[in-house]
């Protein structure tokens, strides 16, 4: 176990360091933050000396060694957007994408499994076929129209919640909402897919012919032997919550985490703070990653962590 674990550690590194350069690449072919943070009438030699105050002036293979030293201390430098430390800003806008994030994939994971089973039940069913149609429904309606939709029903015409912002329950409403469903569309597909399955098995049917509980041969063992694709499900669509949905549900819901700040950092050329969070995302879906691993193992111990 503890090979695996440092294995996994080191492989999480390579991929960070991956994302690091490509990051370091791109954000100076680019973007010319100079260009952005100066007034147009300023001077050449005012921009010759705001190069020089970001470093810009030096070969980009000293900048990046000095950009990795001060990686390896959590120090991107200040936001050329904000005038403050990046990390900082980084530190204050994630807590509003985990919230988001836990309660959409949240909400669609505890809606997914039950509706699967039952659809899964009967395949062909009404409810199977109704689940099916939903399913390809939800999968077929793009993030942001759906977010809009939202707002304009439930906000704008029947006031009912607001519009954007945060501060309040019923703020996460919508967006969790919006970015719960797409989630939960694949999730209740992978979970009628397993479930039938395993409801076919041998042993299922020998456990039903046996007497066994109902409740417990479905509700226990066929799903407890159907969760590890969901599982993987799971973590997966948490990866794409957090580096992928977040962007499009908190831009459209003004939500300020860290999606609606990375492409406020964009919009504005502001390397610095596009660095920062694509660091941090690229760790979080490292950790994601080995957490998904562990939680493999305790669902079924015969796994080997190789």
């Amino acid at each position: 176990m503890g090979r695996y674990i440092l294995r996994r550690i080191i492989q999480g590194l390579i991929v960070i360091i991956g994302v690091t350069v490509v990051v370091f690449v791109v954000t100076r072919m680019v973007g010319d933050p100079v260009k952005v943070m100066l007034p147009l009438e300023s001077t050449l030699e005012q921009r010759a000396a705001f190069e020089k105050q970001l470093g810009l002036d030096r070969p980009i293979y000293i900048q990046f060694a000095d950009f990795l030293e001060d990686i390896s201390r959590l120090d991107f430098g200040d936001s050329l957007w904000q005038h403050r430390p990046a990390m900082d800003i980084v530190f204050e806008k994630l807590p509003f994408t985990f919230q988001l994030t836990a309660v959409g994939i949240g909400l669609a994971f505890v809606i997914a499994v039950p509706l699967g089973i039952i659809a899964a039940l009967r395949p062909g069913g009404i409810v199977d076929r109704l689940t099916v149609f939903l399913s390809l429904l939800g999968l077929s309606v793009p993030q942001f129209w759906l977010g809009l939709l939202f707002i304009v029903i439930f906000a704008v015409q029947m006031h009912w919640l607001p519009t954007s912002g945060a501060g309040s329950p019923s703020h996460i409403i919508m967006p969790a909402l919006t970015m719960a469903l797409p989630a939960l569309a694949r999730i209740v597909m992978i979970v009628r897919s397993s479930m039938i399955d395993e409801l076919n098995a041998q042993y299922v049917k020998t456990s039903f012919a046996k007497g066994l509980p109902f409740i417990r041969v479905v509700g226990v063992h066929a799903l407890r032997n159907a969760s590890l694709p969901v599982m993987t499900l799971a973590g997966w669509e948490t990866i794409r919550a957090l580096a992928g949905y977040s962007v499009v549900v908190e831009t459209v819901f003004a939500w300020p985490g860290i999606g609606m700040t990375a492409i406020q950092a964009i919009e504005r050329e502001d390397l610095i703070l596009v660095q920062a969070i694509v660091f941090s995302v690229a760790i979080m879906v490292v950790l994601i990653n080995i957490a998904m691993d562990f939680i493999y193992k305790l669902l079924d111990p015969r796994l080997k962590l190789a």
